[in-house]
């Protein structure tokens, strides 16, 4: 059974950086890709922000420009790079598998794998 085993996050001022890291570890299918989720305080819907799947990737457009996902295969991580970062990225923030939605340009949640989440505050 494999897990996502996440790392970052923290209490960041406005306009300040930080990364997120998963990586894989144990057994997934190897036609899942990885997908970045964010929950909003007092909120209880996850909304995909980034995912990677092949080489293909999806950024919601509210961080098009700030956000960039990477991965290091030698590693079996993901990385979200989060730049210029803003209160409204405030949020508990999931790593999970996904598959690659050509028709509609985006990425769907798949499976029940996730991480066990990582908070982002972003505050003077």
């Amino acid at each position: 059974q494999g897990q996502l085993v996440q790392s970052g996050g923290g209490l960041v001022q406005p306009g300040g950086s930080l990364r997120l890291s998963c990586q894989v570890s144990g057994v997934i299918p190897t036609n899942y890709g990885i997908g970045w989720l964010r929950q909003a305080p007092g909120k209880t819907s996850r909304v995909t922000i980034s995912c990677i799947d092949k080489d293909k990737t999806f950024y919601a457009e509210s961080v098009k420009g700030r956000f960039t996902i990477s991965r290091d295969m030698s590693k079996n991580t993901v990385y979200l790079q989060i730049n210029d970062l803003a209160p409204e990225d405030t949020g508990t923030y999931y790593c999970t598998t996904i598959v690659y939605v050509q028709e509609y340009n985006t990425c769907a949640v798949v499976d029940n794998y996730w991480s066990q989440g990582t908070q982002v505050n972003v505050s003077s």
